[in-house]
């Protein structure tokens, strides 16, 4: 524990949880307290006698005799969550409901919960909160300040970590913490029966697929998801510019990009490791999120025989997903026609899977269309209803199944 102290959180942690019971006359003598016991814990540190859970438990219990053992319980927890891991912010990062924790500056943290944004009891003092910035991009190398006030990070469990420093932050510092854990989904969990028939197909016949949606729609959740329909004995290469996949497979070489860092280390693009991807021996390609010019090198990895590959993009439909692809082709400065870059399109990309987050939180499959040549670029197969048309296009993978018109009929 006295490895942890030096990134002790400050004692300006308010308020238990409002659902608690009233520990006599409101909750600041409830945080007087856990201010008492904190400071006691790191005297402890100090004096070379580090206290362990239990004790700090024992220290609980004579401090505060009136509460009740749940709440005893609680407060000790959050003691000792103050002097390791993300202090205050421990209890909701372990908290396997929430999957999304938003600090907006001092005050009172905000989470998403089962789809739902909610307002938690945990409330940070502005010096807690630049300790807990200080604590996540410190060992990253990398630094939050008003000369570097926006940074990008990854925790070591694969939550991804977003700061935004004053002055941008007009009430800042900002801090959203986004958890990625492995989850048992299923493809049938995003669409109805036929549909997810139709889903696995694709992915087993090697097709080329773009899966677009707004934030939060679950796009990288359901990369994940349709990736485990992957055959066991193909080698997939993952590109991400913060790596979020978390695939079930055997044979997975994972590639994350790096900005510039404080020392002038030059920074490692999604170009360049689509780039390298492609010297790896890859039987699969998957890009966590193509949003520049990577978009280019990504067509050109799908029509030179890397067939399977799998991406996603913020877009409001399929077709807007196809123009934002078109934008995104253009910004790499190859110098191609607009009518060239579409012929690339048409023949690299074989269906837009599009997703959407309805009004309680549930991630649904909303849109699956296949990509085709001439004025018609994109024909529906599919909506939120369920299966309206199969494919026309062949399986790209040798011996890949056809589909089944009995899908149809599900």
């Amino acid at each position: 524990m006295s490895a942890a102290l030096p990134n002790a959180a400050p004692a300006d942690v308010a308020a238990p949880p409002r659902h608690d019971p009233d520990p006599g006359g409101g909750p600041e003598p409830l945080a007087a307290v856990e201010q008492d016991l904190h400071e006691l814990v790191v005297e402890a540190c100090l004096a070379g006698e580090p206290a362990g859970r239990e004790q700090i438990a024992e220290w609980v219990r004579q401090r505060a005799p009136l509460l009740s053992p749940a709440l005893q319980e609680r407060l000790a927890e959050r003691v000792a969550a103050r002097l390791a891991g993300l202090g205050p912010l421990e209890t909701l990062v372990t908290d396997d409901a929430v999957n999304e924790i938003m600090v907006n500056g001092a005050g009172a943290v905000w989470v998403e919960q089962d789809g739902m944004l909610r307002q938690t009891a945990v409330v940070l003092g502005e010096s807690t909160l630049h300790q807990l910035i200080e604590r996540v991009v410190g060992p990253l190398g990398l630094r939050a300040d008003r000369t570097s006030p926006l940074v990008d990070a990854r925790l070591t469990d694969g939550s991804r970590v977003n700061v935004v420093m004053p002055p941008v932050a007009v009430d800042g510092p900002y801090l959203v913490i986004r958890r990625f854990r492995a989850c048992d989904l299923r493809v049938a969990d995003f669409a109805p029966p036929p549909v997810a028939a139709l889903l696995r197909w694709m992915v087993v016949s090697r097709a080329n697929i773009v899966v677009s949606g707004g934030t939060g729609a679950g796009k990288t959740t359901f990369l994940n998801t349709v990736a485990g329909h992957i055959p066991a004995d193909q080698r997939i290469v993952t590109v991400e510019d913060a790596a979020e996949l978390n695939l079930k497979a055997g044979h997975v070489v994972r590639l994350e990009s790096r900005p510039s860092s404080v020392e002038g280390l030059a920074a490692v693009t999604v170009r360049d490791l689509v780039r390298n991807a492609l010297r790896m021996r890859p039987d699969r390609i998957l890009v966590g999120e193509v949003r520049g010019a990577e978009a280019f090198d990504m067509l050109q990895a799908m029509n030179t025989g890397h067939d399977g590959c799998l991406s996603t993009c913020h877009a409001n439909s399929p077709p807007d997903a196809l123009d934002r692809l078109e934008t995104m082709v253009l910004m790499a400065g190859a110098g191609l026609p607009l009518q060239a870059v579409r012929d690339q399109i048409s023949a690299a990309l074989d269906f837009v899977v599009h997703l959407a987050r309805g009004p309680a939180g549930a991630r649904r499959v909303v849109g699956v269309a296949e990509v085709r040549r001439g004025p018609e670029r994109l024909a529906a197969l599919a909506d939120a209803s369920g299966l309206r048309a199969l494919p026309t296009k062949p399986p790209r993978g040798h011996g890949a199944p056809s589909v089944d018109p009995a899908w149809l009929d599900l």
